[in-house]
């Protein structure tokens, strides 16, 4: 990772965890982005929509930076890239989305960890550390996320982060092709900004 990615117009949206250092996407992570999700294809598929045919070539990873960068502006989302604070190794994503304001003041929150990574603490420490972007900088007053029953790992990560789960939503996403149930967790800040 070149040290001119963190000396960027974008470096008021670096957040660091325990361990990460999270910032948006840049065009010079294609090579490792497509990478660590190449690898991890099989370890992420079962688990996310999808993939469109041609969801690792340059142009759609330059489409993506487009659609962040107009989520950006317009404050509906917030995608970051997340990085191993010892190395600045890509180890995987967080975003923020679907942000609604008004009298919901809540977003969506997603995550996505390459295989060699997994299970290292890096998922919890980045969903941390945009929680509390969530609820200090932006003023968010809910959170929520989602996992399918058998995803035991992102289940422990949201608990871990103090997500409380709220229910079951029925065919709530289409996952790997298929509508799948999901379980449904939220979490709300205290009066402070800080999470209860």
């Amino acid at each position: 990772m070149a040290l001119l990615d963190w000396i960027a117009p974008d470096n008021d949206l670096r957040l660091t965890g325990e361990g990460v250092r999270l910032r948006p996407h840049r065009a010079t992570d294609y090579a490792a982005w497509s990478s660590l999700r190449a690898r991890s294809g099989g370890f992420l598929q079962p688990w996310e929509p999808t993939w469109p045919a041609d969801d690792l070539s340059r142009a759609a990873y330059r489409r993506r930076l487009s659609a962040y960068a107009n989520d950006v502006d317009r404050g509906a989302a917030y995608p970051f890239l997340v990085f191993r604070s010892e190395d600045g190794m890509l180890v995987g994503g967080v975003t923020l989305s679907n942000i609604r304001r008004g009298v919901a003041q809540m977003g969506t929150l997603g995550y996505w960890i390459g295989q060699p990574f997994a299970r290292r603490g890096h998922t919890l420490a980045a969903v941390r550390a945009v929680t509390a972007f969530s609820f200090k900088r932006l003023a968010l007053h809910r959170l929520e996320a989602a996992c399918v029953p058998e995803n035991a790992p992102s289940r422990g990560v949201l608990l871990n982060a103090g997500f409380k789960q709220e229910g079951l939503a029925a065919d709530y996403l289409k996952i790997d092709g298929v509508w799948r149930d999901h379980l449904m967790f939220g979490l709300v800040s205290g009066p402070s900004g800080l999470r209860r």
